[in-house]
């Protein structure tokens, strides 16, 4: 959509609660601390705030919904139409028996957090996810052996017009870090459930999670995690991105500020002024190099949204 498009609605924008800002820098909304300018954001103050901006947004403008921006790539030309941000509002974490009722905007770690004094085992791996619970079953996360569609009861989304539809588990096909969840709806809640165990067991198998990530992944850098899917077909199934990554020579490498990690090189990390161009071309250098060694070819894992830079 142009922008000229959004421009056009001037005084015909719908009337909110929530906090709507036009040319909205979103660099600071991603881990990877890069990226342009969204024509409009929209933090909803609630659901029904949520709801009434979508009854009254026209459908020829785009929407895109960003989570915590964790395995988000947002491109240095920005993003054209509106940006929903699910934040605090959409972060509610209820528990019943073995069934966890979460808001879409509710962080996987406060997930998993609740299901250990819950008393909820099978869910210890959300707290190797460092995203949204609804990020998580867009893309059904997975960590540690688990996914999101092990523990998934149903989803619930609002579609363009802010009708509230409710999805089972059943009826929507997973695949490895994918769902057939159509793009056009915003997931705001979900259902999951838990198996019943001791506190004190789930927060030891939490712990052996932390240690793992602590002693692998480089957490305290500006990266987006994971950058590529593992194989999961041809004589490449089973093995790790990384492996193939490291295979090829690339662990380190770099394009302007971006870098290759050396802990873990399925990781990219903004060294302190990188580009999302730089990013975006280390990951596709990356691609070309281990196809060219290895003959497979590698999927972004990170989602990569928005215009590039002219």
């Amino acid at each position: 959509m142009a922008a000229v498009a959004l421009s056009s609605l001037e005084g015909r924008l719908p009337n909110v609660r929530g906090r709507l800002t036009k040319d909205a820098p979103l660099s600071g909304l991603t881990w990877f601390r890069t990226g342009g300018v969204a024509d409009l954001l929209f933090r909803p103050s609630d659901e029904a705030d949520l709801k009434s901006f979508l009854k009254g947004l026209s459908e020829a403008i785009s929407l895109t919904v960003i989570g915590l921006g964790s395995n988000l790539l947002v491109r240095d030309g920005g993003i054209r139409g509106v940006v929903i941000k699910l934040g605090k509002p959409f972060g509610d974490i209820d528990t019943k028996g073995d069934q966890i009722t979460a808001g879409a905007g509710a962080s996987c770690v406060a997930l998993a957090h609740r299901a250990r004094v819950a008393g909820l085992a099978g869910l210890e791996f959300f707290r190797g996810i460092p995203g949204t619970v609804g990020g998580a079953v867009v893309m059904n996360a997975g960590a540690y052996g688990s996914e999101t569609a092990d523990v998934l009861i149903s989803v619930r989304c609002l579609d363009r017009s802010g009708r509230d539809i409710r999805i089972p588990a059943t009826e929507i096909d997973f695949g490895y870090r994918s769902t057939s969840l159509s793009p056009d709806l915003l997931i705001v809640g979900v259902v999951i459930r838990g198996t019943p165990a001791e506190p004190q067991t789930i927060a030891e198998n939490m712990s052996q999670i932390v240690e793992a990530r602590e002693e692998s992944q480089p957490l305290r850098t500006r990266t987006g995690g994971s950058t590529f899917k593992n194989p999961d077909v041809g004589q490449a199934a089973g093995r790790k991105a990384w492996q193939l990554i490291e295979e090829a020579g690339c662990r380190g490498l770099t394009i302007g500020g971006a870098q290759v990690s050396e802990k873990h090189c399925n990781f990219l990390i903004n060294t302190g002024a990188a580009t999302s161009k730089d990013l975006e071309s280390l990951g596709e250098e990356v691609r070309r190099r281990v196809k060219q060694a290895t003959g497979v070819d590698l999927e972004w894992e990170i989602r990569r949204i928005g215009e590039r830079k002219r």
